[in-house]
């Protein structure tokens, strides 16, 4: 990378840092109550609980904020990690199932174990990501000529179906229809501290240990032959890949619900922002990701207020038309 190069890719992590914070800004002090500046600014630093307004920045925006940048930082960090290592264009983990298989896991503790902690609730997500995974890559394997792109994505689609109508009569048997129509539309408007003490945490780790291996899956998107020459584990980093992935989409669905298609459009746009780099294209899809669903959570709300919109139906009027534009273009591969 020359220094022109090197310039382009700081000033692009700077835009995109200063897009965060204003964006996150403006989710705060804009709502059904809009906020001065300075009502903003001496909640978070100045806190005064007996502030009508400090209240409403402490206890609902700033933590729902937060959880939307998390939540996003997360699951476009495994989209970029998916489609990495599988050489997917079109990887998600909400296309790909991984979502779903989170959601059943939810679904199943609501219904059997309703008195989980949230960390126990974490955990089972996290093992009903990794099922889904494992029964996606069984079943793309066991199809005729391989895991192609359109193969893994049909796989997911018929996994992520089973596992939606699975959910749906769970939910309909155990009278939780209410309970669980939020973890399938998706948002964050739910989330508290408490949550944010478990996110934080495992989100940051999980795009550290997926920023550890950008070297090796830059390699892999060279082919898996070229990245054996290179020296590279293939098999090996291919499942800690995956694993980081069903880590950050797990965790995320447990506290905002299977939201699809961050993973998909952002690693995208990433790329073609910075270049092919895992290194760099990860770190800078979490901002991207960030960004974008602080806005589809800030759209979501403003709408029609009071009453708000699912973010999984805002992310989708951008995502459904990408993944219709990518699917041409692998088309050959049906």
């Amino acid at each position: 990378m020359n220094d022109r190069q090197r310039w382009r890719v700081v000033i692009w992590f700077l835009v995109a840092f200063a897009a965060l914070l204003l964006s996150m800004f403006a989710a705060i002090s804009f709502g059904a109550k809009e906020l001065t500046l300075q009502s903003v600014w001496t909640a978070i630093f100045q806190y005064d609980k007996d502030d009508t307004a400090h209240q409403i920045v402490q206890v609902y925006r700033l933590p729902r904020v937060l959880g939307a940048v998390l939540t996003g930082m997360a699951f476009a960090a495994a989209g970029a990690l998916m489609q990495g290592v599988t050489r997917n264009p079109m990887a998600d983990t909400g296309i790909l199932g991984i979502n779903a298989g989170s959601a059943f896991a939810v679904a199943l503790s609501f219904a059997l174990l309703p008195h989980l902690t949230y960390g126990q609730l974490m955990l089972l997500s996290f093992l009903g990501a990794a099922l889904s995974t494992a029964a996606i890559v069984l079943l793309g394997k066991a199809t005729r000529g391989g895991m192609g792109s359109l193969k893994l994505t049909i796989a997911g689609a018929v996994i992520s179906s089973i596992l939606h109508a699975l959910s749906t009569g769970i939910a309909i048997y155990f009278e939780l229809s209410q309970d669980l129509a939020f973890w399938y539309a998706g948002g964050v408007a739910g989330v508290r501290w408490e949550h944010l003490k478990w996110l934080a945490p495992i989100v940051f780790i999980g795009i550290a240990w997926a920023i550890g291996m950008g070297r090796s899956i830059t390699s892999m998107s060279l082919g898996s032959v070229t990245a054996a020459s290179l020296g590279v584990r293939v098999g090996r980093t291919r499942l800690l890949g995956m694993a980081a992935a069903v880590v950050l989409a797990g965790s995320s669905v447990a506290v905002a619900g299977a939201i699809s298609f961050v993973g998909l459009v952002v690693p995208h746009i990433a790329r073609r922002l910075i270049g092919v780099d895992y290194r760099l294209s990860i770190p800078f899809s979490a901002l991207l990701g960030a960004i974008l669903l602080v806005w589809a959570d800030f759209a979501s709300r403003m709408v029609n207020p009071p009453r708000e919109f699912a973010i999984g139906g805002m992310v989708a009027m951008v995502g459904v038309p990408f993944f219709l534009y990518l699917a041409r273009k692998e088309r050959r591969e049906l």
